[in-house]
């Protein structure tokens, strides 16, 4: 991994840091910058895009009804 300083103008921090405080868990500036970046390579063909995240739903009728609930009761057991 490499290593790289950066310099942000201010009104380029200021609306890093008004982002980042309006989330509950605000991610590093690390993972930040290297989303951006990214984000900015892919679109200009230089990296591969990300993957779009897929949940596969269980088929109707799986019998469990309080997964959404127990999830750690049911993972505990496996």
């Amino acid at each position: 991994m490499k290593r790289a300083a950066i310099t942000l103008d201010g009104q380029l921090e200021a609306a890093l840091e008004a982002y980042r405080k309006r989330l509950d868990a605000p991610p590093t500036l690390t993972s930040v910058v290297q989303t951006a970046l990214r984000e900015y390579l892919a679109r200009r063909g230089f990296a591969p895009p990300s993957k779009p995240f897929h949940i596969t739903p269980a088929k109707k009728g799986s019998g469990k009804r309080d997964v959404s609930l127990r999830h750690d009761d049911y993972l505990a057991r496996e």
